[in-house]
């Protein structure tokens, strides 16, 4: 039986490895500065303390624990000859992973909704969307995140591992190490998939349906400037939609057994370039969130000047 798997993503390009190390050391580096600036701004600044921020927020921690899940061994392993990840640490690795990814889908369709609320119903708005609902809903998303990724985890790690240990990839997920299973595992990739479906399909269909109402109610707004405002709000949390679910679609929206030479680079995207689009394009594309930076940039300085 197996007691440990080989990584072996980025093994085939050899020398590339070494400028692979300093691009990706350097992305992570921003992530994890742009999602803490987003986190200490939205706790520090009160004008932020509404709903549509606090979850922004939320997934900001969120996906800084999902890359800390798979980057650091991701980094350590372009210059590891050996790249061995042991059987319980691989399923701890895939449980957090799936666990904080299913949260941040989910989150993406709670944030739809709250625009939904906002723009559609803003004089219901407080009602709706009122401290007690918000944190139940944050509450709700990481504990069915984590349900569902107990869920997958479990149907991988239940079959037996006797050949190959080999896993094509840079960390532990689902295809490519259900992918080395001995046996009959028709069933399990069965729920997998269809878990795949509910935590991907059903929240896009929701944000979709949302949007439809959204856009909707903005062009019946008779000024230029109102609907310009109002489409603003909404461009960001649509641009990390789209990347997020459409990347993450192509990975998962197959049966696990099917594998392609892209799916690296999928993965890449979604991992890496995902975590850093959302503080970036909080950040550059709202005015509100611009202003409580600077805010707490004087803020910080004028402290320091005190001192």
């Amino acid at each position: 039986m197996i007691t440990e798997f080989l990584l072996l993503g980025f093994s085939n390009l050899h020398e590339q490895q070494l400028v692979l190390f300093p691009v990706f050391f350097c992305l992570y580096l921003v992530i994890l500065s742009g999602n803490i600036t987003i986190v200490t701004v939205i706790c520090l600044e009160h004008s932020l303390h509404i709903p549509m921020y606090v979850f922004l927020g939320v997934l900001s921690v969120s996906e800084t624990c999902y890359t800390f899940v798979v980057l650091p061994k991701m980094l350590i392993n372009l210059f590891s000859v050996l790249r061995t990840i042991s059987f319980t640490s691989c399923a701890v690795q895939m449980f957090f992973f799936l666990g904080f990814g299913v949260a941040n889908c989910l989150l993406l369709g709670v944030m739809g909704y709250d625009r939904y609320a906002a723009i559609c119903h803003p004089l219901r708005y407080p009602i709706l969307m009122n401290w007690r609902v918000c944190r139940l809903l944050a509450v709700t998303c990481g504990m069915s995140g984590f349900l569902i990724s107990l869920v997958g985890t479990t149907l991988v790690f239940i079959l037996p591992f006797c050949n190959s240990n080999k896993v094509e990839h840079y960390f532990c997920d689902i295809s490519p190490v259900i992918h080395l299973a001995c046996g009959d595992s028709y069933i399990n990739e069965f729920i997998i998939f269809i878990c795949g479906v509910l935590v991907l399909v059903f929240p896009l269909t929701f944000i979709c349906i949302s949007y439809g109402f959204i856009v909707s109610t903005i062009l019946k707004i008779p000024s230029a400037e109102g609907k310009r405002k109002a489409f603003s709000t909404c461009a960001s949390h649509l641009t990390v939609v789209v990347v997020h679910y459409g990347c993450a679609s192509f990975v998962y929206l197959r049966p696990s057994r099917i594998t392609s030479s892209k799916d690296q680079l999928v993965t890449v995207t979604y991992t890496i370039i995902t975590p850093l689009l959302n503080p970036m394009v909080y950040s550059l594309r709202n005015k509100d969130v611009q202003i409580a930076i600077w805010k707490v940039v004087r803020w910080g300085g004028s402290s320091l000047k005190t001192i």
